[in-house]
């Protein structure tokens, strides 16, 4: 049964989530040898990886319709990598790393609740 990032418990914390072409490592973090994506054949190594920093900074964007509770607060949804990101003042994607996993537990239940009601 496949389960996604959001419904494991501690996701973010034990996952390496490294990326190639975009795909998300499934493998334990500090693991040894090449990243892989699992249900997958892309295979890669540290020198392979895709940077950090999501390519939509500077983006114009629409802030996210918000749940009853505000969240997400003024953020938008990148189109790139589909963090929650702050806009600047003339309404672009601020730079920032690519979505890596929910920092809490609390933050992954506001976003699988935000997508459930708003979609892709």
């Amino acid at each position: 049964m496949t389960r996604t990032l959001a419904a494991l418990p501690g996701a973010a914390r034990r996952l390496c989530l490294s990326r190639r072409n975009g795909e998300i490592c499934t493998r334990e973090d500090g693991h040894r040898g090449l990243h892989h994506r699992t249900g997958g054949r892309l295979l890669w190594n540290d020198l392979q990886a895709d940077p950090p920093e999501c390519a939509a900074a500077g983006t114009p964007v629409d802030p996210a319709p918000v749940l009853d509770d505000g969240f997400p607060g003024h953020r938008a949804l990148c189109p790139v990598c589909w963090a929650f990101v702050p806009r600047d003042g003339d309404g672009r994607l601020e730079p920032h790393d690519s979505w890596r996993g929910d920092e809490s537990r609390y933050e992954a239940d506001r976003r699988r609740e935000w997508f459930n009601a708003y979609g892709w």
